[in-house]
C-alpha cells in the first residue's frame, strides 16, 4: 500500500508498506480522504516544532475516513463498505485524567502522525489502516469521504465551543479563521449564538469565514479601528475564541470582550504577555481548550445529520501522488482552506 511519509523538511515520500490485516476487536479501512492539518504542515517545511522534531521517517496525517474493508474477531456493527471516520485519539483509559472522563488529557496518549513519543507514532495517511472498532464511527449513506474527513477538525472546534458554555443569544469573537477558526464560526452559529464576528489579517479566509456563518468580519491588518470599536463600553462579546496564537490577537480581545465574558485560548503559540490587570478588572474567565474527547462523536453526527456547511472550507483535493504539491498548496491561506488527499 502507498503512505505519505516524511523524512525531515521538505522531505516528503511516497512509500509502499504491508498491507495490515485486523486483528480481534480491530477494523481494516480502505482510506479515501485525508485533510493536511497544521501539525502536519510543521513537520513537512520544518520537521516538527518547537522540541518536538522527526527523528525516524514518520507516516503523516490524522483526519481520515474510509470505506471499511474487513473486521477483526468480535466486532459487530461495521460491514465491508461502511463509509466511517476515524479518531486519531487513542486515550489509554486507566490513567487518572482517563478515569474522570478528561480523555484529551491523558497521561498516555497515542495520536496518529505524531512525534511527542520515541518510537514515533505512525500517521494515516495511507491507503490501509487497521484501528480499534471504537475509534471508527460509521456515516450515513449519502455522506462523502470528503465531508467525513471534517469530523478530527470539526471535533477540535467543537471542544472549543464546549468549553465557551451556553451561546445561545450570545455575542462571540473569532480571532483567526483558519480551518480550525472556521469551523468554529460554524460551530457558534449552530449552537445558539446571536452574533459571529470573526477576525484575520487574510481576506481570502475571511470570505471563507462568511460563507460558513460569521455576520461580520474584519481583516485587522487594514482595518484594526472596526475591532477597537466593540471596546466601548468596556466591551461587546461574551465570548471570545482565540484561534490564532498570536500575542497580538490576544490582547485585542481582551480590549473588546465585556465584563465577566470567556476567553477561550485555542490557537497555539509560544511565550506571550498579557495585561493582568485588565483580566483582573474586568473579570475575565480565561480557558484553554486542547483537542477533544466525546466531542469526537458530536462531529461525526453532526456531519451526517449535514448540519453544518462544509463545502465552503474544501479547497483542494489532490490524489495521493500528488502529495508535495497538495502540502505546498496547502500552506498557501490566500489560496487555500482545508486540503485534502484522495486516496482511492
Amino acid at each position: 500500500m502507498k503512505s505519505i511519509v516524511c523524512h525531515g523538511p521538505k522531505d516528503l515520500r511516497i512509500e509502499e508498506r504491508d498491507s495490515p490485516t485486523a486483528g480481534p476487536g480491530e477494523v481494516l479501512i480502505a482510506i479515501e480522504a485525508g485533510g493536511i492539518c497544521g501539525s502536519d504542515l510543521h513537520y513537512f517545511n520544518d520537521g516538527g516544532f518547537g522540541t518536538i522534531r522527526i527523528k525516524e521517517p514518520m507516516i503523516l496525517g490524522h483526519e481520515v475516513a474510509g470505506r471499511v474493508a474487513g473486521v477483526g474477531a468480535g466486532v459487530s456493527g461495521f460491514s465491508p463498505g461502511d463509509l466511517v471516520a476515524v479518531n486519531p485519539s487513542q486515550a489509554c483509559g486507566a490513567c487518572r485524567y482517563c478515569l474522570e472522563g478528561l480523555g484529551n488529557q491523558c497521561e498516555d496518549m497515542r495520536y496518529y502522525g505524531s512525534a511527542m513519543r520515541f518510537p514515533h507514532i505512525q500517521g494515516a495517511f495511507r491507503q490501509a489502516l487497521v484501528a480499534k472498532a471504537s475509534q471508527c464511527h460509521a456515516l450515513p449513506e449519502g455522506v462523502t469521504p470528503q465531508e467525513a474527513a471534517f469530523a478530527e477538525p470539526l471535533s477540535v472546534a467543537l471542544h472549543a465551543i464546549n468549553r465557551a458554555g451556553r451561546l445561545i443569544g450570545r455575542r462571540v469573537l473569532v480571532t483567526g479563521t483558519g480551518p480550525i477558526g472556521a469551523l468554529v464560526v460554524a460551530a457558534a452559529k449552530a449552537h445558539g449564538a446571536l452574533e459571529v464576528v470573526a477576525t484575520d489579517v487574510v481576506d481570502e479566509a475571511l470570505e471563507r469565514a462568511r460563507a460558513v456563518g460569521a455576520d461580520t468580519t474584519i481583516n485587522v491588518a487594514t482595518n484594526g479601528a472596526d475591532l477597537a470599536a466593540y471596546g466601548e463600553g468596556k466591551g461587546t462579546f461574551d465570548v471570545v475564541v482565540e484561534a490564532s496564537g498570536n500575542e497580538r490577537a490576544l490582547r485585542s480581545a481582551l480590549d473588546v470582550i465585556r465584563p465577566r465574558g470567556r476567553l477561550i485560548q485555542l490557537g497555539l503559540g509560544g511565550e506571550v504577555t498579557i495585561p493582568q490587570n485588565q483580566i483582573v478588572a474586568k473579570e475575565i474567565e480565561v480557558c484553554g481548550s486542547f483537542r477533544f474527547h466525546e466531542e469526537f462523536a458530536w462531529a461525526v453526527a453532526l456531519i451526517g445529520a449535514r448540519r453544518l456547511p462544509l463545502d465552503p472550507l474544501l479547497t483542494g483535493v489532490f490524489p495521493i501522488d500528488d502529495a508535495v504539491a497538495a502540502f505546498e498548496t496547502a500552506g498557501d491561506r490566500k489560496a487555500s482552506m482545508k486540503v485534502q488527499l484522495s486516496f482511492s
